[in-house]
């Protein structure tokens, strides 16, 4: 099938690619000339495992091509996703300008019956507006054009997007067009194969699904922050907590790892846009409320246990961080507690040497050039010169230094532990101070 994407973020590029490798005929349309112009070289400007292989080996098999020709995309494809971002708008509600310019711009160039597709994380009606932004430019032209409105809400995970777009668990479809729902279902054929994987329902309750399974996820994760401050005050390890609760089936361990509060593109913004849009209902979502004011506290909480070390004193003192990026396996710093951490660090006159194997040009373009701040190329030249060592980011690689090392090298000997991916015994078997989220207060100080 013939298929057109416009915007190539996260979930456009990676769609568009993933559609491609299973033989559809794949245009990504993005306003962005610089951004175009790298994607037809190979040059992918987000860190997703896969992803640049899926790009470069696609565009060199003809199945994949990018563009800024709005009326080009929309000419090539019988089905036309809209995959923009949705930034929060200054209240918090989603901002829906892009969408919607993307529907205008469909309806001033449409000239065939097409399917098109909410891709976007948006408000539960949006696919009603743009129906209407649609059907609009059409009558502005005088032109009668049969289209169908379909929402098709993504779940891919940063980190695990390729692999969560070749092999999905669940494809959303809402629309009440059987044609349309026809349409789909021959588009993800390929992912499709074993069993049924498409769950149809009305446009609205697909809408809904997507910030609902999103604000499920943020939830569980400030539930267990807020159980890890409790087993911090009353002497108990979190870490037991979850094996214990996780091993119930009707709880299970996914998303129940309690640490220094959830980041990224998706999490903070959606559930602040579902809280939102309940309010514009007149409905306070309390649940909601409650999960962002958790997830806002839990990200000063490393600040706050480096200040309780010290005493309060931290200035002049110099601290090593590992992992800058909101979760492994991505560049992505956006709502990163790592941020938090630092403005929080600098603001009481601290120093940091930072690493991470990814975000390291993200971070660049966050900080810009500061006195207090060193990017450093490796984990180990993060630790030269620094009194403490706080971890961030749970990559694979900063699972397991070597104890005796960090206890040489920094000299307050202290770990904070912001993943709790240490136990906490090695760590001071070593010489170290330990303290960890919800791991009860470090028991001894060297």
């Amino acid at each position: 099938m013939r298929v057109s994407l416009f915007g190539t973020g996260y979930v456009g590029l990676v769609t568009g690619a993933c559609l491609a490798e299973v033989g559809h005929d794949v245009m990504c349309v993005d306003i962005d000339a610089a951004k175009v112009d790298g994607l037809r070289r190979g040059v992918v400007p987000i860190y997703e495992p896969g992803l640049e292989t899926l790009v470069k080996s696609n565009q060199q098999a003809g199945r994949l091509c990018f563009s800024t020709d709005a009326a080009a995309g929309i000419a090539h494809g019988e089905v036309l996703f809209i995959a923009v971002g949705t930034p929060p708008d200054e209240d918090g509600s989603a901002d829906l300008r892009h969408v919607l310019a993307v529907a205008r711009s469909i309806g001033e160039h449409l000239d065939a019956p097409k399917v098109i597709v909410d891709k976007s994380t948006v408000p539960v009606g949006t696919g009603d507006r743009v129906r209407e932004a649609i059907a609009g430019e059409l009558n502005k032209r005088g032109a009668d054009i049969a289209f169908e409105v379909v929402s098709n809400p993504e779940f891919l995970k940063e980190g695990d997007a390729v692999k969560d777009c070749m092999r999905p668990d669940r494809i959303v479809i809402g629309t009440d067009s059987e044609h349309a729902i026809e349409v789909m279902r021959r588009l993800y054929a390929p992912f499709n194969r074993n069993h049924e994987r498409l769950v149809v329902m009305d446009m609205r309750s697909a809408e809904l699904t997507k910030y609902a399974a999103n604000a499920m996820l943020a939830t569980k994760i400030s539930f267990m922050n807020e159980m890890a401050n409790i087993a911090e005050r009353v002497g108990a390890d979190i870490e037991r907590v979850r094996q214990g609760i996780g091993s119930d089936p009707r709880i299970g361990y996914s998303f129940i790892y309690p640490g220094a509060g959830y980041g990224g593109s998706c999490f903070p913004k959606d559930v602040q846009a579902l809280e939102r849009t309940a309010r514009q209902h007149g409905y306070q979502a309390r649940i909601l409320e409650a999960v962002e004011r958790v997830n806002d506290a839990q990200k000063s909480h490393l600040h706050e246990l480096a200040s309780r070390h010290f005493g309060g004193a931290l200035h002049g003192k110099r601290f090593a961080v590992w992992g800058l990026a909101f979760k492994p396996n991505t560049d992505d710093m956006r709502q990163a507690s790592s941020r938090t951490l630092l403005q929080q660090l600098w603001q009481a006159g601290a120093s940091v040497r930072a690493y991470d194997p990814e975000a390291m040009d993200e971070a660049r373009r966050v900080f810009g050039q500061r006195d207090d701040l060193v990017l450093c190329a490796s984990a180990e030249e993060a630790l030269e010169g620094v009194d403490a060592l706080i971890v961030v980011t749970e990559w694979k690689a900063f699972w397991n230094p070597r104890f005796a090392d960090l206890a040489a090298r920094l000299r307050d000997k202290v770990v904070f532990d912001g993943r709790n991916i240490y136990e906490p015994a090695e760590v001071e078997a070593a010489g170290l101070a330990y303290y960890g989220i919800g791991r009860g207060r470090s028991v001894r100080r060297p």
